[in-house]
């Protein structure tokens, strides 16, 4: 198989929202598609996906945050996705991959992401391509 990556563009929304229902085994609500364009708006390079024979099988999305709780200007890996069937194929990697060079690009030093604890096979993938903790500390506030 041949994977192609390439920036994000509208007409890849279905596909993206598909592959994260596919994953999270859930139905995913219509907002998605103003999430990601409101992402691709901000910046268009950060939001990347991999073909396999034209067909969408993996995205990626990045932010670029200037301030923070302290942080200096960071580079934030909001959300990757593989199909279920194509994982195990590297394709994750090379989203991954491709996002670090354009961080690295526009002069990031530290890139920044968010796993639940408890999410064994995703704490190994996002290792694998370097990631380790970091200083800060998710906190969470329930509404209900």
């Amino acid at each position: 198989m041949s994977f192609n990556i390439r920036h994000m563009t509208e007409q890849d929304f279905e596909s993206v929202a598909q592959i994260q229902g596919a994953i999270t085994k859930t139905k995913i609500s219509h907002d998605l598609e103003n999430i990601l364009r409101n992402y691709r708006q901000k910046d268009a390079e950060a939001c990347l996906v991999s073909e396999d024979e034209g067909n969408v099988v993996g995205f990626v999305i990045g932010d670029i945050k200037d301030w923070g709780f302290g942080l200096e200007k960071s580079g934030w890996l909001e959300i990757l996705g593989v199909h279920p069937k194509y994982m195990g194929q590297g394709i994750g990697k090379a989203l991954g991959r491709q996002l670090m060079d354009h961080f690295k690009a526009k002069n990031i030093r530290s890139v920044y992401t968010a796993v639940r604890w408890d999410s064994g096979d995703l704490l190994a993938f996002f290792k694998s391509i370097g990631f380790d903790r970091s200083d800060l500390i998710n906190l969470e506030k329930r509404l209900d």
